[in-house]
């Protein structure tokens, strides 16, 4: 005889488990507690075994039936639900844990320690607003490429063109990570190349006329501000660094009496040397009583303990009126570059290992850290004695006139 909901509800427990059956092995089990337990009695195999349904009131009557007939089908197609159910389990926890955000994190966390804190911060970033909300969930070895261009379509249609061209990149890198570690068989962000609108080159502010640079130039050595970004101010055109390089330098990779400054190239991972001229040591010299105690030559203003905001230089600069049109921290590097090769007829090679470039070398790209390290701590000396003419006004080669 089959149950009723009134007899379930006014089910009461005893010294040991009721059990009170309903039809082809379905019945609820009633424990000392007052638990109320679905199970199903079947055998499989010559062997007798059990199944929990569920627990009422949360299932009720007839899912409970549902589910027993949905388990007595899998019998009948010679399956035992109890071992179903424990495939189907450990295929949900599978794709839990090979999920693109679970991929993604690994990821981070396994290469995300050789970058740049902030570089870092920005792509972790990236995938939690544009990437994760959309298909961090998703199992990576299920995410196709009409999926993959939806996402980064939300980015572009927003306007940031750059940001999505960046975050496809970079999903592309953790496909890759997944075909590698076995997680999927392969990237599919390589089927979307040219989806995107291409994105118009842009070029860092950076002027090369001599008289406007050299007012620059005399307006940054006249800072009054915080004697940190005075002395990063006067000393980012002396070393022509990338602006985050020279940010979270280090007193360590400093040696004052050789005048070099050794450190890692934080987008390329490869040793570098800067040779120091005697002005950049100058500078470093009256820097070091304040912050020579500490991990970085130039600390944050709230504390040393981080190094200053990668908007401190660019911020100072448009203190002292200098237009984002004439020039960025970044614009150095460009300035240097053209200064150097078609006024001080440096040669370019020189010019392209001290800006940590690839350089083709028949020694092999490790040997680019001493590469021509003499005629390059020349070239650091005149490059420095060229801006102090600038700055005081003497006669020089305009650019247009110097080929």
């Amino acid at each position: 005889m089959s149950l009723t909901n009134t007899e379930i509800r006014n089910a009461k427990p005893g010294k040991k488990p009721v059990k009170l059956f309903d039809e082809r092995g379905l019945y609820l089990e009633v424990s000392p507690a007052g638990g109320k337990w679905w199970r199903l009695k079947y055998r499989f195999g010559g062997k007798e075994k059990r199944l929990s349904l569920g627990v009422y009131p949360d299932v009720g009557l007839k899912d409970a039936r549902d589910r027993r007939d949905a388990s007595r089908k899998l019998l009948a197609d010679g399956v035992d639900p109890s071992e179903n159910r424990k495939a189907t389990k450990s295929a949900q926890a599978d794709r839990a844990f090979n999920s693109f955000e679970v991929v993604a994190r690994e990821w981070f966390a396994k290469y995300g320690a050789t970058w740049a804190a902030n570089h870092g911060d920005r792509i972790l970033r990236r995938f939690e607003r544009d990437i994760f909300p959309w298909i961090g969930g998703r199992p990576i070895s299920e995410v196709t490429a009409p999926e993959l261009l939806a996402v980064v379509r939300r980015i572009e249609g927003r306007g940031a063109l750059d940001t999505a061209h960046r975050a496809l990149g970079n999903c592309g890198q953790i496909f890759r990570y997944a075909v590698a570690t076995g997680r999927c068989e392969r990237d599919p962000s390589g089927d979307l190349r040219g989806a995107l609108s291409p994105v118009k080159g842009k070029h860092f502010a950076a002027t090369t006329e001599p008289k406007q640079l050299a007012g620059i130039l005399r307006a940054m050595d006249g800072y009054e501000g915080m004697l940190t970004v005075q002395c990063a101010l006067r000393l980012a055109p002396l070393v022509f660094v990338r602006p985050g390089e020279l940010r979270i330098a280090e007193w360590k990779d400093f040696d004052l009496d050789t005048a070099e400054w050794r450190y890692v190239v934080t987008k390329t991972n490869t040793p570098h040397v800067v040779p120091l001229s005697r002005q950049a040591v100058e500078i470093l010299r009256e820097l070091q009583p304040l912050t020579g105690s500490g991990r970085f030559v130039f600390p944050g203003a709230r504390t040393n303990r981080r190094p200053m905001s990668d908007n401190a230089i660019l911020a100072a600069m448009r203190r002292m009126g200098i237009g984002k049109e004439e020039m960025t921290g970044h614009g150095f590097r460009a300035v240097a570059r053209t200064i150097l090769d078609e006024v001080l007829t440096v040669r370019p090679d020189l010019i392209e290992h001290q800006l940590a470039h690839a350089v083709r070398d028949p020694n092999g790209r490790a040997y680019n850290r001493t590469a021509h390290l003499p005629e390059r701590r020349k070239m650091m000396q005149q490059w420095a004695d060229y801006l102090d003419k600038l700055k005081a006004g003497a006669e020089v080669i305009p650019i247009h006139q110097s080929a």
